[in-house]
């Protein structure tokens, strides 16, 4: 018995033991990333209670190193930590807009140890570390032709990868950071795309991509003048109501400047923000005019919006109609009329059905009395026989 409570009591200490140690169930892994670009690290933890996690930056050789702590916000705010304490730890470490002086090695620690950061006491449990390099390199050399489109109806894309020690797999295309379907390529250092027709649909940013490691690309910008249009193209308002009139814009770039008009006879009237009942409130795809306390008189008529971009403007209109508050009523008033009319015309036939209906009666019950004026003339017949 006494073995067993021994056994037991070893068990209990070792499973102890166990769950005090701070493990990775998930380390950095290294990566190659371009000037620029950005890079992320991740690891996780586990132990009881659940470990901290720090992350730091390793320069110079082993014998000679220098170790710094990284925190969020650190160098000029490119560096970005979030960390997660629940059922265990995880942690993520984000470099932004990479450059030259990042490349190294990042360490993530950890440690359960609650003397881990007296600076008193020695810890009794040390931070245990994984590893891992980020290589920041420059990007290679892509030509492309041509460099922007502004305003075409057609354009071929190229890009040329020279000039690389990067080896690639091929080349694809992306319009607006999505891939364009069968736009692929098994060409190494050559990719062309085919614009056949440019509106506004196809305006925007292209990227051709090389699949070497990392992806290497190249943007061209395809711009046009924006398509701006009426949410609707008539709208309703009630006399000292509120009226909202909305116009968007696609394509690229976006207007950067919006303008409403009112159009009074041949003339377009500038409407200015905040003057007056008009106030416009604006974003690069979106503007909305509202119209305080509507007058039916001066309020009503047609209404431009016009968007401008680098390239020009375009505009589109809206028919304002101002009807009176009791415009509201007329289809009740005329619910009740139809009522009025179907009763009216239900009672006067009703009225002309009686006199009909009497005389009808009358005819029924004289039948009877021929009937009887017939039987009692076979009686005196009968009784005429008998008196010879």
């Amino acid at each position: 018995m006494k073995l067993l409570w021994a056994l037991a009591a070893l068990l209990l200490c070792c499973w102890r033991a166990d769950a005090s140690t701070a493990g990775f169930i998930k380390s950095p892994l290294s990566q190659i990333k371009l000037i620029n670009d950005s890079a992320e690290l991740h690891c996780e933890v586990v132990g009881n209670p659940i470990p901290e996690v720090q992350w730091w930056f390793v320069e110079g050789e082993e014998s000679n190193e220098t170790l710094t702590q990284l925190f969020d916000g650190a160098r000029n705010e490119r560096v970005r930590i979030n960390a997660t304490y629940i059922a265990h730890a995880a942690s993520t470490i984000h470099l932004l807009s990479l450059t030259l002086d990042d490349t190294g090695t990042y360490e993530c620690r950890a440690s359960n140890d609650p003397d881990r950061n007296d600076l008193k006491k020695t810890p009794k449990i040390k931070w245990i570390r994984s590893q891992a390099n980020i290589i920041a390199i420059e990007s290679p050399q892509i030509s492309v032709e041509p460099s922007e489109v502004s305003n075409q109806t057609s354009a071929i894309l190229t890009c040329n990868l020279t000039d690389s020690t990067l080896s690639s797999k091929g080349s694809y295309w992306t319009h607006n950071d999505k891939p364009i379907e069968k736009s692929r390529s098994s060409s190494s250092n050559y990719a062309s795309y085919n614009l056949e027709k440019i509106t506004y649909h196809q305006s925007g940013r292209y990227e051709c991509v090389f699949e070497t490691d990392p992806l290497v690309k190249r943007v061209i910008e395809v711009k046009t003048l924006p398509y701006v249009g009426a949410y609707k193209h008539s709208e309703h308002g009630n006399e000292n109501d509120k009226s909202v009139l909305t116009c968007v814009a696609h394509g690229h770039p976006l207007p950067t400047d919006w303008m409403w008009y009112k159009e009074e006879g041949s003339e377009l009237k500038a409407i200015v923000n905040g003057t007056q009942r008009y106030e416009i409130k604006s974003t690069p795809n979106k503007t909305m005019l509202t119209i305080e306390d509507l007058n039916i008189e001066s309020d009503g008529g047609y209404y431009f919006c016009s968007g401008n971009n680098e390239l020009g403007q375009n505009k589109d209109k809206i028919f304002l109609r101002v009807r009176s508050r009791l415009a509201a009523l007329w289809p009740f008033l005329g619910i009740v009329a139809e009522v009025i009319i179907l009763v009216t015309v239900i009672f006067i036939y009703e009225k002309r059905r009686k006199p009909d209906d009497v005389t009808d009666d009358d005819d029924s019950g004289a039948a009877p009395l021929k009937s009887n004026s017939t039987a009692n003339h076979k009686e005196k017949n009968v009784r005429q026989r008998n008196a010879n």
